[in-house]
């Protein structure tokens, strides 16, 4: 397994929309561990494809750090994922990511969702998440569309993050993992 570089959330790859997987095989396998291994090895609880410059539709959970033991179902590989259903019910609570390092701010999710994906042996899955899980399934998702997290705040909450943007996008922050820059430079810790 190889720890990835996440990429900044300025940087191109970003914005783009991910493509299904077509092919299952050991690269695919491989890749996923690597994911895992990137993700923990910078503390997070969710990575998409597209955060280490891979545009396939997968993403990754795991919401065990972060919930009530015996609540998490653990880590979870979302391969070609569909929302099938948002609960009429919302939440605002505080995000981070990893591609947009020492910048949290509260936002508006469903509280609950249905959602399906196949996992790594090509088997289909249809879960309902709510709480953190089903927060973190909407903001890997939204990677997966080039939708950054902070894109989704009120016009003034977005007008008052603009400084701390501006730094994120100059690399102006400490972090205790690799990142690719905006101009595909990479930034070691």
């Amino acid at each position: 397994m190889a720890i990835i570089p996440i990429y900044n959330c300025f940087h191109q790859v970003l914005k783009q929309k991910s493509k299904p997987v077509k092919e299952f095989n050991e690269e695919l396998k491989e890749l996923i561990d690597n994911m895992y291994q990137s993700m923990y090895n910078a503390d997070g609880i969710g990575l998409a494809a597209n955060q280490i410059g891979d545009n396939r539709s997968i993403f990754i959970v795991d919401t065990t750090p972060s919930e009530e033991e015996g609540k998490s179902r653990g880590p979870i590989a979302f391969i070609n994922p569909e929302i099938i259903s948002y609960s009429d019910e919302t939440a605002e609570f505080q995000e981070g990511c990893l591609s947009v390092p020492k910048y949290f701010e509260d936002v508006i999710r469903a509280e609950a969702i249905e959602i399906k994906y196949l996992d790594i042996d090509m088997k289909e899955h249809i879960i309902e998440a709510d709480s953190i899980l089903a927060r973190v399934i909407l903001h890997e998702y939204d990677h997966l569309n080039g939708t950054l997290f902070y894109e989704r705040l009120t016009p003034i909450r977005r007008t008052l993050a603009k400084s701390k943007l501006k730094k994120i996008k100059r690399g102006d922050y400490d972090i205790s993992y690799p990142m690719i820059m905006p101009d595909g430079s990479k930034m070691n810790f």
